[in-house]
């Protein structure tokens, strides 16, 4: 026991010399080195022994070590610590075995250390199974969360443990699931190939997808992001939240996102993939009061209180056909007057009366507007 103590001993010093990332180790992760070390050396004396009555395996080694060291300690670093511990065996069996037993002992560490590291394959791929189970479950549970409402400092400690950094750009994207959970995984793969962070469970028949990175600036950048990633959605619309600064504030854009799915089937002719508030006509009629609140402050107000008879424009273009010359004609303005007041009405409101879609927006926001007032 007191040689296999101070091969221990040995093997530490050893790696403490070949590797820089053992010196950063904590105290508590070199003392889980140390036992598995010492595992290892006496598992080998055992092993060799051949003892029936206390019989002995190379799989063992790694029974002493908490589940946690394959977080902390990668299969490399595993790896590098079975061969040092091995170089370390083999030097003492050179220097304190006697000259006719250092043949068979140099043969039996070759075998040891082959069985030792097929050990380890198989510790790390058991945790990465488990953590996957583990870590799919979290994102899950953050993903509801998130749907519910429920953002907290708990959904960001959650969060954390998978990955997500604080403070940065995300939107939610909701759309219709796949048909298998592999395509979950691709889905995470190809959005870190975009170099965006992925968080994804299905719900139902959707796919509810928290996507975040740099490249979010804007709504028209998320949409981008998300027609990127649009086939490992199944078939239909995809409708894409708008973007806000924080895990905390991502329940905003999800709810957004899930009534613009609800209302998507009311415009078929729409792209597939769209930003929720493309649909914000759609979700009036299906009684979406955050919609009307949006229409009635962000587009009727700011009409309402312009300058230059912007109203009256709006409402005399809409009911003569969007014609800018019966426009003039009512309003006994020349044309190029109610074109100059167009532009305005786009600048005001960001909606332009000319394109059939958004004049249907104006008009709706207009009616909402009067109702209100």
């Amino acid at each position: 026991m007191a040689r296999t103590s101070a091969m221990t001993t040995a093997t530490l010093e050893e790696m403490g010399r070949r590797h820089s990332w053992f010196r950063d180790l904590s105290a508590e992760e070199r003392s889980w080195i140390s036992i598995v070390a010492r595992s290892g050396i006496d598992g080998f004396v055992q092993w060799f022994a051949d003892d029936d009555a206390e019989p002995y395996s190379p799989t063992d080694v790694f029974d002493v070590a908490p589940r946690s060291m394959t977080r902390k300690i990668s299969l490399h670093q595993t790896v590098e610590l079975v061969r040092t511990t091995i170089d370390v065996v083999e030097a003492q069996i050179e220097t304190e075995m006697p000259r006719g037993d250092r043949q068979v002992l140099r043969t039996a560490i070759v075998h040891y250390s082959r069985e030792v590291a097929f050990a380890a394959a198989e510790v790390y791929a058991r945790a990465a199974e488990r953590r996957g189970t583990w870590d799919e479950r979290l994102e899950s549970l953050v993903v509801d969360a998130v749907v519910r409402a429920d953002a907290d400092e708990q959904l960001i400690s959650r969060a954390s443990t998978l990955g997500w950094r604080p403070g940065i750009n995300l939107c939610v994207v909701v759309g219709r699931a796949p048909t298998t959970e592999h395509e979950l995984h691709v889905l995470r793969r190809d959005g870190e190939r975009m170099q965006m962070t992925v968080l994804a469970a299905v719900q139902s028949d959707r796919l509810v997808v928290i996507l975040a990175g740099e490249k979010l600036v804007d709504d028209p950048a998320a949409v981008a992001a998300s027609e990127a990633l649009a086939n490992h959605f199944a078939p239909g619309p995809i409708v894409v939240g708008p973007v806000v600064a924080d895990l905390t504030l991502a329940p905003a854009s999800a709810r957004a996102a899930l009534s613009g799915i609800r209302a998507a089937r009311a415009w078929p002719e729409g792209p597939q993939v769209m930003a929720a508030v493309d649909l914000l006509p759609e979700q009036v009629l299906c009684g979406d009061t955050d919609a009307i609140a949006w229409l009635v402050n962000e587009v009727y107000s700011p009409l309402a209180t312009a300058s230059g008879d912007l109203m009256d424009t709006t409402v005399s273009f809409l009911d003569h056909g969007c014609s800018v010359e019966g426009t003039g004609r009512a309003m006994f303005i020349h044309p190029n007057t109610v074109r100059y007041r167009l532009k305005r009405i786009q600048d005001v409101t960001g909606y332009s009366p000319s394109d059939p879609r958004e004049a249907y927006v104006l008009r709706l926001a207009i009616t909402l507007g009067r109702l209100r007032s």
